[in-house]
């Protein structure tokens, strides 16, 4: 986890590792702008393997691309890298329906562990079901208590496939695992469907191009700057500023100024140059 990412983390409560110490209310940080870390502060990078990937990669093959789905794939930036090169990608729906999904449930401390359908060992489970269970099974601290303990999202029959001993047929009700016996149930429901049409247009071909064009959007110089304020920024690149003293909030008015690349009701990112040097700065306030 990067810094910044930390400190975003420790905003949230995400950060466990770090629970029960307090944060600072009030954060600045300064790294380093790499090509690389400016644009991911605009896009998303769609992995080979993803969803993502195949909508954006047909959409450029074929002009256009659709898919069925519970949620949108780009709600958070319309800005995709595909094998280096960056899209703007439009998400249209077309039509809406409903579908059946599918939750698998565990109980890990069954008063009965006797099968009335079977049991199975999780190593013979499908890798379907594997990557959806592993995480609970090997749970060193398991939620417990009366009745089923955890559920597992699979979604739709087709988002499943056709390898699942579970979904959208439960073949067996018992899983050994490391020699505990845990009870298998599955619950389904109807939930809302939409059609999505895709289309995707290059915006730059490289992430040097890219990253260039996010600096002639947001880029600013952050200059005449007092002693006081000077201390904030410098400390702020040496590892990070939290006192909410009179020389933060002036150097935090300053950026605020500016266009962020995000900004929301208390944080937000900025990509700024000091002393030569251009750093993505996150301000918490």
């Amino acid at each position: 986890m990067n810094r910044r990412s930390l400190l975003a983390a420790l905003a949230t409560g995400a950060a466990t590792v770090l629970a029960g110490c307090g944060h600072p209310s009030v954060v600045l940080d300064l790294s380093e702008a790499t090509d690389d870390d400016v644009a991911d502060e605009v896009s998303m990078n769609a992995d080979p393997d993803s969803e993502e990937y195949d909508v954006v990669a047909s959409a450029i093959e074929n002009g256009t691309a659709t898919r069925r789905g519970r949620y949108e794939l780009f709600d958070r930036t319309d800005t995709v890298r595909v094998d280096g090169a960056f899209y703007e990608v439009t998400e249209t729906r077309v039509a809406s329906s409903e579908v059946t999904v599918y939750e698998v449930l565990l109980d890990l401390d069954p008063e009965d562990t006797t099968p009335e359908l079977g049991e199975i060992a999780f190593d013979d489970l499908p890798e379907t079901d594997r990557k959806r269970l592993e995480r609970i099974v090997t749970e060193a601290d398991p939620p417990l208590g009366d009745g089923y303990d955890i559920g597992v999202d699979y979604g739709s029959a087709e988002e499943v496939g056709n390898d699942s001993v579970f979904v959208p047929d439960r073949e067996y009700d018992v899983l050994v695992y490391g020699g505990e016996r845990y009870r298998v149930a599955v619950n389904s429901r109807t939930a809302p469907e939409a059609e999505y049409r895709y289309e995707a247009s290059e915006v730059a071909p490289d992430v040097e191009t890219f990253a260039d064009r996010v600096r002639d959007r947001y880029l600013f110089v952050l200059a005449g700057l007092s002693d006081a304020e000077r201390e904030v920024v410098e400390e702020s690149i040496d590892g990070a500023y939290f006192e909410d003293d009179d020389a933060f909030r002036s150097v935090v008015d300053r950026i605020r100024d500016h266009d962020a690349i995000r900004e929301d009701d208390f944080d937000g990112t900025w990509l700024l140059e000091y002393e030569g040097a251009a750093y993505l700065a996150y301000v918490e306030w």
